[in-house]
């Protein structure tokens, strides 16, 4: 193996605790069906656990890109009551309705709170999951649009709309799972409308170890097939072209298959 480095040109390259994260996947299955088990797929199994999703438990995510979309399948999987998804591209919210939504939001057409309430009794969802993170939005809503402002005048780093909405949407005494990245400082934040309502809220940067081998047994099991997501199977050589279309989210892209050598079939 020829390896590029600093120091130049090897034959062989030592690589650190080289046999702590790979995963070793059986042949019987393709690659498309276990890429994902590197991070997306447990992202988003480990929010809905993290929700100690029950069978009562109405589940509202709000994003459906990649991760929102193993989100949804994730709680499907664990048995939740009703799973709304929150989204406003008709591509992404066809998808999370064919992986198990019950009801999907699209928050350009109806008000979000509203549309909870009428889907919940007026008692709002026990869980919530946030699969978007600091950038959402930018002209989705007015507070949006003041963090966007933030931003550029380097007040702010992230824009948390999700975050203020799932709390004030979030049944009192439920929980708050945050996948979604965010990067550093957050402004107006209602932390008494979270405190007063007693909500949980569990985050942090996935554990992939710890659900490899439980979520490699269902994909060999059959409970889910992770390549459902992939929309685009490309040569590497179209990476940069791809990465355009998905962050100007064109022709219905959710997740690029980048094949680095062949045929791309």
């Amino acid at each position: 193996m020829k390896a590029l480095c600093w120091e130049g040109v090897n034959d062989i390259r030592r690589v650190p605790f080289a046999d702590v994260g790979p995963i070793k996947a059986p042949k019987s299955l393709t690659d498309e069906q276990v890429l994902f088990l590197s991070d997306i797929f447990p992202t988003g199994w480990q929010a809905a656990v993290q929700c100690d999703t029950q069978p009562t438990d109405t589940v509202a995510i709000w994003g459906a890109g990649p991760v929102g979309q193993f989100c949804i399948r994730s709680a499907v999987l664990l048995g939740a009551k009703k799973v709304i998804v929150i989204d406003r591209l008709p591509d992404r919210l066809s998808m999370a309705k064919a992986g198990g939504a019950d009801e999907i939001i699209n928050f350009e057409e109806e008000d979000v709170f509203e549309r909870l309430n009428d889907l919940t009794s007026g008692k709002g969802p026990e869980k919530c999951i946030d699969a978007v993170g600091l950038e959402s939005h930018a002209t989705a809503s007015f507070d949006s649009i003041i963090d966007r402002a933030k931003q550029a005048l380097m007040l702010e780093t992230d824009r948390p709309h999700v975050l203020r909405q799932m709390i004030f949407a979030c049944r009192p005494a439920g929980v708050l799972s945050i996948p979604g990245v965010y990067g550093g400082l957050l402004d107006n934040i209602p932390f008494g409308a979270l405190m007063n309502k007693g909500l949980t809220v569990r985050t942090g940067q996935t554990h992939v170890n710890r659900w490899a081998d439980d979520l490699l047994r269902r994909i060999e099991e059959g409970q889910i097939d992770p390549s459902f997501v992939i929309t685009h199977k490309v040569a590497l050589s179209d990476g940069p072209k791809m990465y355009k279309t998905f962050r100007e989210k064109q022709d219905g892209c959710v997740k690029v298959f980048l094949k680095p050598y062949g045929a791309v079939s």
